[in-house]
């Protein structure tokens, strides 16, 4: 065993945060470039590689973000929440994704993913392929915080997956999974517990 490596990335593990905070220093395209390689990385489903990212800097952060945010403000209203309580839910939604020098857009595509005749298959092989972007996104995480950036992961393309298609104009193929907003950090995050591992693992023998 390589006891040194994998102290280091122990560290980095251990070391990584949730950032909801941003300095306004922009982040070089060409950093962005080699995370989201080290993310293409990642172990894939038959190595298909079904991950797709969008970068979304500038303005197209603010449309997106407001798009996202009517959506948003829609649902909770539904559920019956106080007016008040909905306007500021939406408006601290709208601060952490438009605040974010840079969002990463997360996408799937199934087009060269195998086919089945049979739904059940076919619904493994579409688990498949969004595990396959997870582990692709966890990747991005760990190689921006060694980096030096902050970064937080956000499911809420997946409550409105056809809002955030039409903001930014993707491809028919390509479904949201994920946002991702990154940064240089404007604070250290909060650390939170972790369960040990005793109380999520089941050995057999």
């Amino acid at each position: 065993m390589n006891e040194e490596r994998l102290h280091v990335f122990e560290e980095l593990a251990a070391g990584r945060r949730s950032i909801r905070r941003y300095q306004e220093r922009p982040v070089p395209p060409a950093l962005i470039r080699r995370l989201l390689a080290v993310a293409g990385r990642a172990p894939s489903a038959h190595n298909r590689q079904p991950w797709r990212w969008a970068v979304v800097t500038g303005e197209a952060r603010r449309h997106l973000a407001e798009a996202m945010a009517a959506d948003f403000r829609r649902d909770l209203l539904a559920d019956g929440l106080p007016p008040e309580e909905v306007a500021a839910r939406v408006e601290r939604s709208l601060a952490r994704i438009a605040g974010a020098p840079v969002l990463v857009l997360a996408c799937m595509t199934m087009c060269e993913m195998d086919t089945y005749p049979d739904a059940r298959r076919q619904a493994c092989e579409r688990l498949m392929a969004a595990q396959s972007v997870a582990l692709a996104c966890q990747n991005l995480l760990l190689a921006a915080h060694a980096a030096g950036l902050g970064a937080c992961w956000l499911c809420a393309p997946l409550f409105c997956p056809e809002t955030v298609r039409r903001a930014l104009r993707l491809p028919p193929d390509w479904e949201p999974q994920a946002l991702i907003t990154l940064g240089w950090p404007a604070d250290e995050g909060r650390e939170r517990a972790r369960k040990a591992v005793e109380e999520v693992t089941l050995w057999r023998s």
